[in-house]
C-alpha cells in the first residue's frame, strides 16, 4: 500500500548541484511532482518544503523547525551516508522516516585514499610542479633527487576504522604488499586478536589512514597528543570527515615535521575560508587537499542516485529500506 495520499506526490529536492549534472536521474515510478532546487539557504528550508510529502537533501539542513512547518511531510531521503544534516529525532516524534545511502563509496573512497597515499609516498605533486619550475633542467642530468620517494611494499598500514571502507582500503593495502593493523576504538582496548591498540598503531605505522564516521567520540580524535606518539613520522590521509583531526595541531605537526606527509580529503568548514589552517598547509610539497571528491567517482555517484531513487519508491510501496533509527 502507498504510503502516500491519493494525489501524485510532491517531491522536494533541494541541492541538486551537489550531485553531478551528467548523472542519471530517473523518473520515479509512481505519479509524483518533483521540484528541484540547485542550492537551498537555510533560511529557506521552510519554505520550500512546506507543502512537501517526500524531502531530498544531500548537505542542507532539514531542522525541527522546518519539519514542524510541513504537515505533510512524510519521508525525508538523504543523499549520502551521514544524516547529522536531518534532525532524526524530531522526524521520528513525527512519524517521518529518514533514509540514507549505503555502501555505494566501497571502490571510489579507498582508490582514492591510495591516490593520496602514492602521491605523497612517491612525492608525485612535488616532482610535477619542480619540472614545471625548470628544476629537471637546472639539474642537469637524468634525473634528480629532490623529494623522498618510498615503496608501499613491506610498509604498516594503519587503519582506524573497520567498516567496509577501512576493509577495502586493508585490501588494497594488502595487495601491495603492505602489513595491515586496525586500531582498536580510541578508549578501548581488547576488541580481539584482529585490533591492535590505538596508541600502537599511531606508534608503528608508516601510513595512518581513517575511516570513521564523525561522533562525539571520534571529534579531533588525532590532536596534539596523538601526533607525538606517532614514532614512524606517518603520512597521514583523510577520506572520512572533518573534524577527525584537530587541524591546528596537523599544520603544527607537519611544519615541525611530526610526521611525513599529509593528504586531506574533507574539512571541518567546507568549502574552507582562505585563512583555514588546511589552506595554508598548500605551499608545502607534502601535503595535499582535495575537495570532498573522494566520493564521487562516476560509477559511485549513480549507483548513490539509483539506491536514492529505489528508498524513495520503497518508501512510497510501503516496505521502506535503509531507515535511520532516532
Amino acid at each position: 500500500m502507498s504510503k502516500f495520499p491519493q494525489k501524485p506526490a510532491r517531491i522536494v529536492l533541494l541541492d541538486r548541484h551537489t550531485l553531478p549534472a551528467d548523472i542519471t536521474f530517473r523518473a520515479f515510478s509512481f505519479p509524483h511532482e518533483l521540484v528541484q532546487f540547485d542550492h537551498t539557504r537555510p533560511e529557506e528550508v521552510a519554505d520550500r518544503i512546506r507543502d512537501a510529502d517526500v524531502v531530498i537533501t544531500n548537505k542542507v539542513p532539514v531542522r525541527d523547525a522546518a519539519i514542524a512547518g510541513a504537515p505533510n511531510l512524510r519521508f525525508v531521503a538523504v543523499a549520502a551516508t551521514g544524516t547529522d544534516v536531518v534532525d532524526v529525532r524530531a522526524c521520528a516524534e513525527r512519524g517521518i522516516a529518514v533514509s540514507n545511502i549505503r555502501n555505494y563509496a566501497v571502490n571510489t573512497v579507498p582508490e582514492h585514499t591510495f591516490a593520496l597515499i602514492l602521491a605523497l609516498r612517491r612525492s608525485l605533486v612535488a616532482y610535477r610542479d619542480s619540472v614545471r619550475a625548470g628544476r629537471w633542467q637546472e639539474s642537469g642530468q637524468f634525473c634528480y633527487f629532490d623529494y623522498p620517494i618510498r615503496d608501499l611494499s613491506g610498509a604498516t598500514l594503519g587503519i582506524i576504522g573497520d567498516g567496509v571502507l577501512g576493509r577495502s582500503v586493508a585490501d588494497l593495502g594488502r595487495a601491495f604488499g603492505m602489513k595491515v593493523l586496525f586500531a582498536d576504538y580510541k578508549g578501548t582496548k581488547g576488541m580481539g586478536p584482529l585490533y591492535t591498540p590505538f596508541e600502537d598503531v599511531l606508534r608503528m605505522s608508516d601510513i595512518i589512514t581513517l575511516h570513521s564516521p564523525l561522533m562525539l567520540s571520534t571529534r579531533n580524535m588525532i590532536s596534539t597528543a596523538e601526533f607525538t606518539l606517532m614514532a614512524q613520522r606517518p603520512l597521514l590521509i583523510n577520506t572520512a570527515r572533518g573534524g577527525l583531526v584537530d587541524e591546528a595541531a596537523l599544520e603544527v605537526a607537519l611544519r615541525k615535521g611530526l610526521i611525513s606527509g599529509a593528504g586531506f580529503d574533507v574539512v571541518t568548514s567546507e568549502p574552507p575560508e582562505r585563512s583555514h589552517a588546511l589552506m595554508r598547509l598548500l605551499d608545502l610539497p607534502n601535503f595535499i587537499l582535495t575537495p570532498h571528491v573522494a566520493w564521487a567517482s562516476r560509477e559511485a555517484v549513480q549507483t548513490l542516485v539509483d539506491q536514492l531513487i529505489e528508498n524513495v519508491e520503497a518508501f512510497e510501496q510501503g516496505q521502506p529500506v535503509n531507515l535511520v533509527a532516532a
